[in-house]
């Protein structure tokens, strides 16, 4: 796996394959383990609750668990849609497919007792903020909050910021956490900042935070404006796409067009395989539509039941990168 590396002096835009990857456990009450996200509750990290109702806040003590259930945003905060499953004594959890949440891939969730009773994370937890107003009957109370990248030793981007070797603290915020002004503190280094992540594939923006200073990446040419007349810098995270076109062996030549790369009819030649045609090309994260050219004939994906519509009126198979 290669990793996109951005410096102060350079940046150095690698395209990566993400593949399926583990969190590792980077924040209490969830991980991402291959293509599922695992909730988890465990008792042990809980001593208080809160009752939905009335607002008041108990003891965890000699409190029976009837059932858990996963309620958030991804649910419409139901109290009883996902039920987890009792692991032991302390511990419950639920797999969901990554395909049941959107692309945006943040939201706020918590634990749900008896159908009744919000379990509060500790506050010491990282991945903890203060509640949107999510309705009369969701309390302002702590929530945990899924992002779409978290800190990662071996993850696939490395953001680098050269010197400001004064600074008492430096931060990384962007549209991947929310711009969130705390939760992914760089690490000092003797040639300045940095920090790695595990991050899907997309088009983000990102700005540092040295000492409370707001601050684009001074030396990533891509950037774009913001509301406040400055600029965000700006990363695009890719994926190796192995596009297949199975039979039409005796085809002299084929060629993958699409809206990646402005459906030119000449650009991507595939290369001929045992089964068919295969041809690899890197893309953004979101949906993708194209067509093969078999010696000069347009076609759609025969083997891909998902297509659409283009604004002309033409049928084209689609691609999602997440």
């Amino acid at each position: 796996m290669k990793r996109l590396i951005l410096h102060i002096t350079v940046i150095a835009i690698t395209f990566v394959s993400l593949g399926t990857y583990s969190q590792n456990n980077a924040f209490k009450g969830y991980t991402i383990e291959g293509d599922s996200v695992v909730f988890t509750f465990d008792v042990r990290d809980y001593s208080k609750f809160t009752q939905e109702y009335t607002g008041q806040v108990l003891d965890f003590t000699d409190f029976e668990i009837e059932n858990v259930v996963v309620s958030g945003e991804f649910n419409l905060w139901s109290r009883d849609h996902w039920k987890m499953n009792r692991v032991n004594e302390h511990l419950y959890q639920l797999k969901k497919s990554l395909q049941d949440f959107d692309d945006e891939f943040s939201y706020e969730f918590k634990f749900v007792i008896n159908n009744a009773y919000w379990a509060e994370p500790s506050k010491e937890d990282p991945n903890i903020t203060k509640a949107a107003k999510n309705g009369r009957k969701i309390r302002d109370v702590y929530n945990l909050k899924m992002y779409t990248a978290f800190p990662k030793k071996d993850g696939n981007v490395h953001f680098k910021l050269k010197g400001y070797h004064d600074a008492r603290k430096v931060v990384l915020a962007g549209s991947f956490n929310k711009w969130h002004e705390s939760l992914f503190k760089m690490k000092k280094t003797k040639e300045g900042w940095e920090l790695t992540l595990q991050m899907k594939p997309n088009i983000y923006q990102y700005r540092f935070i040295v000492d409370g200073h707001w601050m684009e990446d001074p030396h990533n040419t891509n950037k774009t404006p913001n509301e406040y007349g400055e600029y965000n810098s700006v990363v695009d995270i890719k994926e190796y796409t192995a596009f297949k076109l199975r039979g039409y062996t005796n085809a002299e030549k084929v060629i993958l067009a699409g809206s990646f790369n402005n459906w030119n009819e000449h650009e991507f030649v595939m290369r001929k395989m045992d089964y068919g045609w295969k041809y690899v090309v890197p893309l953004s994260g979101g949906k993708h539509h194209y067509k093969f050219i078999v010696d000069g004939e347009w076609i759609v994906d025969p083997n891909n039941e998902v297509k659409e519509y283009d604004g002309n009126g033409h049928i084209n198979s689609v691609c999602m990168v997440k």
